[in-house]
């Protein structure tokens, strides 16, 4: 079986382009390029890329307009390129589901090995197609919620909630802790791994985004609580 990832590079600036292409290319990976914004969702549907490489200012559609529309039909790893060190952009980029941000100039062995790492967290999010006598250990209920890492699913009371891979696992993780807090670090650390290159600053991201997804019906008898100065915890509280 072909174990080639595949990469898009979307980047008007085609000496950029062509310099990752060479990179990429001699570390085995399949490049495929588009300089435009318009032309990013019908590359993703034609090449089903691994990883995607993106420019956040594009002609057509902006990198924030292709990521809105990305996740709406796909988890595919992004890692944002900006040659803007605008703190907002960074913090919209992942809200938007970004995994990586790197800022330009960059060097082109740094920005091969955030693709890796990308891409190693990705595939150990994956869940195993080998079922076991264990697999209850992968399902966490709670009233009105269930987490499944099995099907890789969210039920919030009769509603199936859709969750990227890092959220679902991040929810899974907290879950299986009730009661229990977690640092920004320590949530890193579990879900991201140690060779993450981000910032704490993801963690509030994905909890943003995972509370505004359970809040579609009330939850009395649980909670993503903050701990302020600490980090987070699943609270539980008592049904009597």
């Amino acid at each position: 079986m072909d174990d080639t990832k595949r990469v898009l590079i979307v980047d008007d600036d085609k000496h950029i382009s062509e310099l990752l292409k060479l990179y990429f290319e001699k570390d085995g990976f399949e490049v495929s390029s588009c300089f435009t914004g318009d032309a990013v969702m019908p590359m993703v549907r034609a090449m089903e890329p691994d990883v995607i490489i993106l420019d956040l200012m594009l002609p057509g559609l902006s990198g924030f307009d292709v990521m809105r529309e990305l996740r709406r039909v796909s988890d595919v790893p992004v890692l944002m390129l900006t040659a803007r060190s605008d703190t907002l952009d960074k913090i919209i980029g992942l809200e938007l589901g970004a995994d990586d941000y790197v800022l330009k100039p960059f060097e082109p062995k740094e920005l091969l090995a955030r693709v890796k790492a990308v891409l190693r967290r990705s595939q150990s999010a994956t869940p195993s197609a080998n079922l076991t006598e264990e697999k209850q250990k992968d399902i966490v209920s709670y009233p009105d919620l269930t987490v499944d890492r099995i099907r890789y699913s969210v039920r919030v009371g009769d509603r199936e909630i859709d969750m990227p891979p890092k959220e679902l696992e991040l929810l899974f993780f907290l879950t299986s802790h009730p009661n229990r807090v977690f640092t920004r670090d320590q949530i890193l650390e579990h879900i991201w791994g140690m060779d993450y290159f981000g910032e704490q600053r993801t963690v509030d991201v994905h909890i943003k985004r995972i509370r505004e997804k359970l809040d579609v019906i009330a939850h009395p008898l649980w909670q993503i609580k903050t701990v302020w100065s600490v980090g987070y915890k699943f609270e539980v509280k008592d049904s009597e």
